[in-house]
């Protein structure tokens, strides 16, 4: 039998163990402290931890070594190279951007594969949280991806950048100039192979621009062919769809008939998830001008009955009420420069070169009755499509008084209808600009913007390239899309939680996209994280002025290096290309 023995025994026999082993020259064996281990590279000290999965924040230190996130919890006798106090502070994961124009096909100077150590560092994007970018979107990417990744990185770049393959280059590669049209089987067998090659090469997927050109004139069966490649690596799928309102940009009442419309797209987006199985997103999800305004519920009662069924699919959103198109707002259809006779610069039927301009042209339409009838129908729709003309503002004129102003307001004070002031515009606006002045749409209703910020499927992106306070003007939400969704949606108006906000800028752009090692704050994952100061988190770029940074972003670190420190931009260069 055996006896119980005593605490006190125990402990006895315990000193004199340790004391033979000391007098044998045998090392005693310790269990590791904070104290004995090598010191952290951060140290975020008195945070609230929001790990990204929807659950509310809770009290810890989170500690970052070699790039990744070594503990959290109670690390208040640990040592490190950098301690932050971060008391009232939310560290968040980084913000997954899985919709961005950060390094496209037709921008490379101007992206992550510039010569300039500043515009990679992208700096208006890393300011307001965006840790990584999903980038070669609406269907266009370089080619071949093998070349883009190995550029960015020789090169260096501020955030982390995952690679899609174009739709659109691809189909430009195997049809050439000949894109108007159907592919044939051989002609879509090809496009699987390279398909192949750049799954191999890196990308994560394939991007869709079915709106533009040369999607446009792709039908179904040659999408689902490339997405099925996609398949067997988990690939996603990611659809600028074929129309984002009643009808596509391209469409014109007086030429065009038989439009696709948004739900028309949904169902398309839907179709092809359901008959590959892939994972599936509609992108910058929406419904465009004034007539469409309120759609964004049946396209939600589509996707949420698809999801119900088993189908893959998701959205993204930016949250804006004017789309990247709007900024460049033209109320006149392009088609009356696209006529010979009509085309600036071209001769006349006499051989004489009339040059008429885009004013010239214009006038040239007024006077064929026939003609002038079409212009002013497709006028009329193009000011609904632009959200009214209440919500269409003068950004440039020759004339500054009327800068600022809607058309609306231009047009009731010269007495006249809209469609009039949209023509006079042209005639005395700028000669060498279509439309004669920069205008800005405000094509989208805050009740759309509303449901699908509120939905748990749709995650949070910007839709936007990297921008220096030189550039010009850009959309808004270049500077501030993140802490928009957070402080309007959700600390200010409550259409979703604080922790729904997160999760839809983290945890779910990695699920959708299967990261394995981001988007959550877990011991062993990428040091992906961001401290946020909520009370003074806000947005602070428009439309008028929208090279402004956003505040409340304390820290950024990207595989655990300072992006932004102390809300000052550093400058570095950690991010990575990540492939599977």
């Amino acid at each position: 039998m055996f006896c119980k023995a005593s605490p006190r025994f125990l402990l006895v026999l315990l000193l004199i163990s340790s004391a033979w082993l000391a007098a044998q020259g045998l090392p005693l064996r310790q269990a590791p402290s904070q104290a004995t281990q090598p010191p952290y590279d951060w140290l975020f000290l008195g945070a609230r931890v929001m790990d990204g999965s929807g659950n509310p924040w809770f009290p810890a230190d989170v500690a970052v070594r070699g790039g990744r996130i070594a503990a959290i919890g109670d690390l208040s006798q640990a040592r490190a190279r950098r301690t932050v106090s971060a008391e009232g502070r939310l560290i968040v994961p980084g913000f997954i951007d899985i919709h961005s124009h950060a390094d496209d096909a037709v921008r490379r100077m101007s992206g992550l594969r510039s010569s300039e150590a500043t515009r990679r560092s992208a700096p208006n994007l890393v300011s307001q949280g965006i840790t990584t970018v999903v980038v070669n979107q609406d269907g266009r990417s370089p080619w071949p991806i093998g070349e883009q990744k190995a550029a960015l990185q020789e090169l260096g770049i501020g955030p982390n950048a995952i690679l899609l393959a174009g739709h659109g280059t691809i189909r430009r590669q195997v049809m050439k100039d000949d894109f108007r049209r159907t592919a044939t089987a051989q002609e879509i067998e090809q496009m699987r192979r390279l398909m192949r090659q750049a799954i191999q090469e890196g990308a994560l997927g394939l991007s869709a621009g079915l709106e533009y050109v040369p999607g446009r004139w792709s039908n179904t069966d040659e999408v689902v062919a490339l997405v099925e490649e996609i398949v067997p690596v988990q690939g996603v799928y990611i659809s600028h769809q074929r129309s984002e309102g009643s009808d596509p940009m391209w469409f014109w009442p007086s030429q065009d008939s038989s439009p696709p419309s948004l739900l028309d797209a949904v169902r398309e987006t839907i179709r092809i998830g359901a008959r590959t199985g892939a994972t599936v997103v509609a992108s910058h999800i929406k419904a465009k001008g004034a007539h469409y305004w309120g759609s964004g519920q049946a396209a939600i009662l589509l996707i949420e009955r698809a999801r119900a069924q088993g189908v893959d699919v998701w959205a993204d959103q930016y949250p804006y009420d004017t789309t990247g198109s709007d900024g460049n707002t033209v109320l006149l259809p392009r088609w009356i420069w696209r006529l010979p006779e009509a085309e600036p610069g071209s001769a006349s039927q006499d051989g004489e070169n009339s040059n008429p301009g885009f004013a010239g042209a214009l006038q040239r339409i007024l006077q064929d009755p026939e003609k002038a009838a079409q212009l002013r129908r497709d006028i009329s729709h193009e000011i609904t499509r632009r959200g009214g003309a209440e919500k269409i503002v003068v950004f440039d004129f020759p004339e500054k008084s009327a800068v600022g102003k809607s058309l609306a307001q231009l047009a009731r004070a010269r007495e006249i209808e809209a469609v009039e002031m949209a023509i006079q515009l042209q005639l005395e606006g700028f000669a060498d600009r279509p439309g004669g002045a920069r205008l800005r749409g405000f094509s989208l209703s805050e009740e759309d913007i509303r449901l699908y910020v509120a939905r748990p499927w749709t995650a949070t992106c910007s839709d936007a390239g990297i921008a220096l306070p030189d550039d010009g003007p850009v959309h808004a939400r270049f500077y501030g899309t993140f802490p928009r969704k957070i402080r309007r949606y959700a600390l200010d108006e409550q259409v979703i939680s604080l922790e729904q906000a997160i999760r839809s800028s983290t945890s779910l752009p990695a699920q959708i996209l299967r990261l394995k090692d981001r988007g959550l704050l877990r011991e062993g994952y990428a040091a992906d994280l961001v401290v946020l100061d909520l009370e003074n988190l806000h947005d602070r770029a428009t439309f008028f002025k929208p090279h402004q940074y956003a505040e409340g972003v304390d820290y950024v670190l990207v595989n655990g290096q300072a992006v932004v420190e102390k809300s000052r931009l550093t400058g570095a260069l950690p991010g990575q290309v990540l492939t599977r």
